[in-house]
């Protein structure tokens, strides 16, 4: 690959998600001044926390889109302000909480908040955001957005479990590993449209559409991410490649790796698994590689994108749905 072939990929993935967030671009304006009113608390630690891990980068896709999500079936009102904004809670809390248990210490970047603070503070400042999201719901008004994100909280949490609990598991299989990255990433796509479409009062099969763009785009964005961690540029991705090796996570490049390789090869990977670290980083980057492990997990989120695609056919051609199907599009082709 050129030198320079990197930067021109980051560049390229750059244009696009400004060209996403141009669509709704005075929306998401408000949606970032309502971050910032709404972190306001009487412990400064509380603010310093939230506005740091909010700061930290990122494309804020959840509350974009609820923004899209909403307008695209021509909503007029405000209140999906306060919705983006509360997803956006919802989510920074379980990356404060997700960084805590995995012990990581580097996020987009630069260092997580408790590497910064310690695990006590972001774990409480975590919950405090839950919490804050939960005001805004009830100033909402709608009983059935409440339902739909209280259920995605229980289903992030037990995804978060059954990720736990799958570490170091050699036996986990392609079911399972779904079941665990629906729950833990793609419920939350899923319920920022599901939501969104419920507060522009869309017809039931418009509704149904949305929900399950927003669970197919989450699956594709997992899937993709699980990819780079094999084959990604440390630098762009603002994590070391091989960091779910080194936590003895079981995803789909190795599950796929271990049917597809050779009794030598599914052994060294089971191994790699169970005792974590990343002293056979290499072999298993082989293996990967060599088995075309990689190659079917781009085909499975390829899959997943295009899934998502499909149901946008459910809703009116208007420039808030092309922002819908360009970030399908670049939930598989984006390099970090």
């Amino acid at each position: 690959m050129p030198a320079n072939a990197s930067s021109r990929s980051t560049d390229s993935n750059t244009t696009a998600s400004s060209s996403l967030h141009a669509a709704v671009a005075d929306d998401f304006a408000a949606v970032n001044r309502t971050i910032k009113e709404q972190l306001a608390s009487r412990v400064p630690l509380v603010e310093t926390i939230g506005q740091y891990i909010i700061a930290s980068g990122g494309k804020r896709l959840r509350p974009l889109l609820v923004l899209l999500a909403a307008r695209a079936l021509g909503y007029q009102g405000d209140k999906h302000i306060s919705l983006a904004t509360l997803i956006e809670f919802m989510h920074t809390s379980t990356l404060l909480h997700d960084d805590v248990v995995d012990e990581s210490r580097m996020r987009r970047g630069r260092a997580t908040a408790n590497d910064a603070w310690g695990n006590a503070p972001s774990v409480l400042v975590g919950d405090y955001l839950y919490s804050r999201s939960f005001q805004m719901m009830v100033e909402i008004g709608s009983l059935k957005i409440m339902g739909i994100l209280s259920g995605a909280t229980c289903i992030i949490a037990e995804g978060e479990v059954q990720q736990l609990t799958n570490v170091g598991n050699p036996d986990v299989d392609e079911t399972v590993y779904f079941e665990t990255i629906q729950g833990k990433t793609a419920m939350l796509f899923e319920a920022a449209t599901h939501s969104g479409a419920v507060l522009a009062e869309a017809d039931p099969q418009q509704e149904a559409a949305l929900q399950l763009y927003g669970r197919y785009l989450g699956l594709a964005f997992q899937l993709v991410d699980d990819l780079l961690d094999y084959q990604g540029d440390a630098k762009a991705m603002g994590k070391n490649v091989g960091d779910d090796l080194a936590e003895g996570k079981p995803t789909l490049p190795l599950i796929q790796a271990m049917a597809a390789g050779t009794p030598d090869q599914a052994r060294t990977i089971r191994q790699a698994i169970r005792q974590g670290g990343l002293e056979r980083l290499d072999e298993v980057l082989a293996i990967v590689r060599d088995t075309g492990a990689l190659d079917y997990t781009r085909a499975r989120a390829e899959e997943m994108s295009a899934k998502a695609l499909e149901q946008l056919d459910f809703l009116p051609p208007s420039r808030y749905r092309d922002s819908m199907a360009d970030l399908a599009r670049l939930a598989v082709e984006r390099q970090h």
